[in-house]
Order: structure tokens, then C-alpha cells, then sequence
């Protein structure tokens, strides 16, 4: 009798182990889907979300370094933030953040959301080869493909997406922004934006506002945002941003795109994990140390962001 209990009891043992293991727990953190699900009437413009304790917290979080604080100080250096851990009370923070710069391969989000705009639109036909395109030109940042699809949309239907006031992702009253003013080869005319005369250029504030409507779904519909989601996920290139944040967040979904030419550094990132760390992050630097200097960002800003104090601050 006393043997055959033991046996009972051991098997219910075994049971009651493996549910503890095949649930789920009480203390898993659920993290949101994206795009998310936010009323219409509560979407305020990105620059209305500027927060003056995440400002603060920034400027003295960056300018800590003497190094960093002189190129903001020549504006060789622009850093763009925002905090999405409550999407009631987003905040937004910046440097520089209308001054627009040179940034390489950066702007191939406008080919991306001009791709998916005139796909929607049906002045594009929506096939395999042109949704791989899409892919490698942002997950490799393959020039080739970025200039087939330069050649589909052309520069005017770009241009004119970048400029439509559902974006204004580039908008002359607000320093420019995104633009995209030549092929990405050797060959090709030369379209510069009108205030800058920069052919790949953007600002912080710009792509901020970029993953910021990506985020809400209101990049094109919310069935393309999250076409452009699924492209800008996964990045295939490790570095800058990507080379840290694969250290200290491997678990984090990470959507970007980066650029590189000479002394033009940039880098761009949604980054969606639990807790805190869902965040904005964009940086455009002229600097030979660009690439260095990137890497070193993410730790500074998720510093920032620990702070316990932004939780209850407006």
C-alpha cells in the first residue's frame, strides 16, 4: 500500500511540475503587436508630444560626453527619441532635430513607403520581384535594388509622397526632412532637396515621425504598415545600433535602417521589447568616428530611458 502511494504521488508530481512548465506564468510580460491599436481622435502630431523632463534627461545624458557634446554643440550630430512604453502618453525628445543631413542609405524608407504607396494606388504592380526589392534594399541596403525601384516610381512620385500633407515627411517649413534625389549608382541625374541641395538626406525629427506613423499604422493603411513592418524587421547588417542591441536586448524585435558614406554615419530603429524598452531612436552624424559613436548611443539612450521618473511624468 505504503509503495503503490509513493508511486500515485510521484506521478501527480510529475504532472503538476510539467503544467508549471507548459503554461504560461502569471509574471510573463505581455508585449503589444505592432501596429498598434490606438483610437483616431487620441493620434497627436509627434512634435506635440515633446517632452520637457525626457528633453532634459537626454541633453544632459548625451552632452555628458565632451566629445558627443561638441559635435551637437556644430551640429555634425543629431539624436531623435521617442518613448512609446505608454501609447497614451508618448513622449518625444531631440538635437538637432530639424537639421537636416546627409544620411546615405537611410532614405531608402521614403523608395520603401513611395513602393508600397503606389502599390496601394495601383501605379504599381504588386509582384514577388518588386516585394523582394523592397526586402533587400532595406535588410542588406542593396543599391541595385534601391535603384530598380528609384526607376519604377520615379523621383516625382517619391518626391511627391515625402511631400503630401498626410506625411510631410519633408516639408520646407520644418528644416526638410526625408528626400531622395538620386539613384543609388554611378550613373543618373541629380534631383537635390531646395533647401539643403542634399540628393540623400533626412533629419531625426523626420524619421521619428516616419516609425512613429508606422508604429499607429497610418504609413499608407494599416494593412501596408504592416507590409513594411515585416521588410524593415531582422536587419541583415549587425553594426551600429544593431551590434549593441543584439548584446543587451537579443530578445527585442528590432525594425531599421542605416547608412553609411564616409564621414556620414546614420542609423534608424524601432525597437519593440517588454517593459520600457519600446523606443524610437534615430541618429545622423558627420563624424569619422560615426560608426563607433553608434554603437555607443544605445547604452546612453536606454539609460535615458530607465529612468523611473518617466513613467509618471507628462
Amino acid at each position: 500500500m505504503v509503495h503503490r502511494m509513493r508511486k500515485y504521488l510521484g506521478i501527480l508530481l510529475f504532472v503538476l511540475l510539467s503544467f508549471k512548465f507548459i503554461l504560461p506564468q502569471s509574471n510573463s510580460v505581455y508585449i503589444p503587436d505592432l501596429p498598434l491599436s490606438f483610437p483616431e481622435n487620441k493620434i497627436k502630431p509627434l512634435r506635440q508630444l515633446s517632452n520637457k523632463d525626457l528633453q532634459k534627461r537626454l541633453e544632459r545624458q548625451l552632452k555628458k560626453n565632451k566629445y558627443w557634446s561638441r559635435l551637437i554643440s556644430k551640429k555634425k550630430m543629431a539624436v531623435g527619441l521617442v518613448d512609446l512604453r505608454d501609447p497614451e502618453r508618448i513622449k518625444f525628445a531631440q538635437l538637432n532635430g530639424d537639421h537636416m543631413m546627409y544620411a546615405a542609405s537611410l532614405p531608402k524608407l521614403a523608395i520603401l513607403l513611395a513602393g508600397m504607396q503606389s502599390i496601394e494606388e495601383g501605379e504599381l504592380e504588386e509582384s514577388p520581384e518588386i516585394m523582394h526589392d523592397m526586402r533587400i534594399m532595406i535588410s542588406q541596403s542593396d543599391n541595385a535594388a534601391a535603384t530598380r525601384m528609384i526607376d519604377r516610381l520615379r523621383f516625382e512620385k517619391i518626391q511627391d509622397v515625402l511631400t503630401d500633407p498626410q506625411y510631410d515627411l519633408y516639408d520646407r517649413k520644418q528644416g526638410g526632412g526625408l528626400w531622395v534625389g538620386k539613384r543609388y549608382a554611378k550613373k543618373g541625374k541629380r534631383y537635390p532637396d531646395p533647401l539643403m541641395g542634399i540628393s540623400h538626406g533626412a533629419s531625426v525629427t523626420q524619421v521619428c515621425r516616419f516609425y512613429y506613423l508606422l508604429a499607429l499604422g497610418k504609413l499608407v493603411n494599416r494593412q501596408r504598415s504592416e507590409e513594411m513592418l515585416d521588410i524593415l524587421v531582422d536587419p541583415e547588417i549587425h553594426h551600429k545600433f544593431v551590434n549593441t542591441l543584439d548584446t543587451i536586448a537579443p530578445n527585442a524585435k528590432v525594425y531599421r535602417k542605416s547608412g553609411t558614406w564616409q564621414n556620414w554615419h546614420s542609423d534608424s530603429a524601432l525597437v519593440w521589447g517588454p517593459a520600457w524598452r519600446r523606443y524610437i531612436v534615430t541618429a545622423l552624424i558627420e563624424d569619422s568616428n560615426g560608426e563607433k559613436i553608434l554603437r555607443e548611443l544605445i547604452p546612453a539612450i536606454e539609460e535615458v530611458l530607465k529612468s523611473p521618473a518617466l513613467v509618471s511624468t507628462n
